[in-house]
């Protein structure tokens, strides 16, 4: 998936979205501090021997356990209503996704309602506020996320791409990029099965590199660019 990032120079971080995060950069050299320890950053074989320096985050598995939870109740929500209900709630309160108390609850939706009333926030009166809550929440973590990442990145980090399913979530990617402050470009969302195929044209012989697949990637698939707003 990685390998699929439509980049065009090395100072990019990317999200693979989906169920879970992976947000990381492409590195030359492992990186192995105290600040990657402390904070769980995991170094993994990249694309022509590269590292994919990285740190697992909570995705969408809290959104998807609130939806199996509305739907036993008879409320079978797809993807664009949720997004659309996210849009129309002005709800305050944040949760941390990482916190293990949402690794899997028997209850999603209440485990939310708990956290915001130990933390002195505000709780959610409506499915659309915990919508909300969710894709803020999420846009946030990946703000702190980048914050630890950029002081061990060798190079800086100019843009962030966000491949997967979830790259298709244009309020996600516009709360990320207001979050983070610099541009986020989506897609391809069937990042894993673009770039396995392009790594087979590369050992075939089809193409040089690494940089070559992503030029072929963006032309094919271009990204869609998300700007900061505020």
């Amino acid at each position: 998936a990685v390998a699929a990032v439509p980049a065009s120079s090395p100072n990019f971080a990317y999200l693979s979205s989906g169920t879970w995060s992976l947000m990381g950069i492409e590195v030359e050299k492992p990186i192995i501090n105290e600040v990657s320890f402390k904070n769980n950053f995991t170094n993994e074989g990249g694309i022509e021997g590269t590292t994919r320096f990285l740190k697992n985050i909570t995705g969408m598995w809290i959104l998807e356990r609130c939806r199996e939870q509305w739907k036993r109740s008879g409320l079978d929500y797809s993807y664009d209503d949720m997004v659309r209900m996210a849009e129309l709630s002005e709800f305050p309160s944040l949760i941390n996704p990482d916190d293990p108390r949402f690794a899997n609850p028997e209850s999603m939706l209440r485990e939310i309602t708990v956290y915001c009333e130990e933390t002195g926030q505000a709780v959610p009166a409506s499915d659309a506020d915990y919508v909300h809550c969710i894709f803020y929440s999420l846009a946030n973590r990946y703000k702190e996320v980048l914050e630890i990442l950029k002081p061990m990145s060798p190079h800086p980090i100019e843009r962030l791409h966000v491949i997967g399913g979830g790259s298709r979530n244009d309020l996600l990617n516009q709360l990320t990029a207001n979050a983070i402050g610099i541009p986020v470009l989506a897609g391809p969302s069937e990042a894993t099965a673009i770039g396995n195929c392009l790594i087979q044209a590369k050992s075939a012989g089809l193409l040089t590199d690494c940089w070559e697949m992503r030029r072929l990637i963006a032309t094919a698939f271009p990204p869609k660019e998300f700007y900061p707003e505020r």
